[in-house]
């Protein structure tokens, strides 16, 4: 199952189990652990009261309480001194236990905050890497649903290079074709002010009368000759003979080519097992561009070929949306990261690929 990026209150999270950026008492604090605590209720302090705390990087289980979800995974995350003394190792065991926890629980569903990247201080663009690569290795052999819940917008954090030169790149793509629009209503207009002048081919151009009419929009189409053979009739079984592979035959053949396996593409595209299993046993499945990109994502096509799969699904990109201009960048550029593509699309407040 996918990561989810979602903009949202974790005590709010219905799932399987939240995880609580906790202190190492156990016994609430501020920020994501005094809301955990609140919303939770006092059953929750009573049961931490049982378990003696926890070290820095592990993980301890209670029930949930008062919140949607059923239980709560407390883990101590490491306070930021420099990056100096072990804090990335002891963020990336947060997020193992935490996983490691859930799924000897059986949990389907869980989800997390950006662990330390509060009051702790580890530098948000360097937290946010530490825990998507940790989901990401854990679901590559794992069926989860994990959310990765930020608060708010100052809360999430991309490299400071990677949100420049993508923003660089929008400004480009996107004032090229709008400036490409603005240009053509100007023409409309200007053409609205000509219309009842004759037409001149260059400015200060004479009309010449006894000219030919090369091409007169409003000219009736010639009749055809009196000997000229009627235009075969075509039946609607002769066109439908004509309709090209659909986008699942072209995804799986897609797969076929480049040696996948059916649960390597669709984990690579961050695509739900179940709705895969849909593409595959339905040829005229038609998916939403996000599963679309995906899928071209999963599969590292180039941006002619991302093109084609886009357009069996009855869609194109286009350099009038944001969403289509991050897209392109990051295939122009040989990126295809599915959850770093994801991060930047959320920065962006744009939809996210998959899910």
């Amino acid at each position: 199952m996918p990561l989810i990026f979602i903009r949202a209150d974790i005590t709010k999270m219905r799932c399987d189990a939240i995880v609580n950026a906790a202190n190492p008492s156990l016994l609430g604090g501020g920020g994501v652990d005094g809301a955990i605590h609140r919303a939770a209720g006092g059953g929750l302090l009573e049961e931490c009261r049982t378990l003696g705390g926890c070290k820095t990087g592990e993980a301890k289980l209670t029930k949930g309480y008062g919140l949607p979800s059923g239980f709560v995974i407390h883990t101590v995350g490491p306070i930021w001194e420099g990056g100096t003394n072990g804090e990335e190792e002891l963020l990336r065991s947060c997020y193992r236990n935490s996983l490691a926890m859930a799924k000897e629980r059986g949990f389907e569903s869980v989800a997390f905050p950006l662990i330390s990247s509060g009051a702790y201080g580890y530098p948000k663009d360097r937290a946010l890497k530490v825990a998507v690569g940790e989901i990401t290795d854990f679901l590559t052999d794992s069926d989860m649903l994990v959310y990765l819940v930020i608060y708010d917008g100052k809360s999430f954090r991309i490299g400071e290079k990677l949100y420049n030169d993508i923003t660089a790149y929008i400004d480009d793509k996107y004032t090229d074709e709008h400036s490409f629009y603005d240009r053509s209503r100007e023409e409309g207009r200007l053409f609205k002010a000509r219309k009842a002048r004759p037409f001149a081919p260059f400015e200060g151009a004479e009309l010449d009368e006894a000219a030919p009419v090369l091409c007169d929009m409003g000219a009736a189409a010639p009749a055809p000759a009196a000997n000229a053979a009627p235009a075969p009739k075509t039946s609607l079984d002769d066109y439908l003979k004509q309709i090209d592979e659909s986008f699942s035959e072209m995804l799986l053949r897609k797969i076929d080519e480049k040696g996948m396996t059916d649960a390597e593409c669709y984990k690579k595209a961050n695509i739900d097992r179940k709705l895969f299993s849909k593409i595959r046993s339905d040829r005229l499945y038609k998916p939403s561009k996000t599963t679309a990109l995906a899928f071209a994502i999963a599969l590292e096509l180039p941006l002619a070929e991302t093109k084609d799969m886009l357009m069996k699904a009855g869609f194109a990109l286009s350099h009038s949306h944001k969403f289509d201009i991050i897209i392109e960048y990051f295939i122009t550029n040989g990126n295809y990261d599915v959850f770093e593509i994801n991060e930047a699309l959320f920065a962006f407040d744009q939809a996210l690929l998959g899910v």
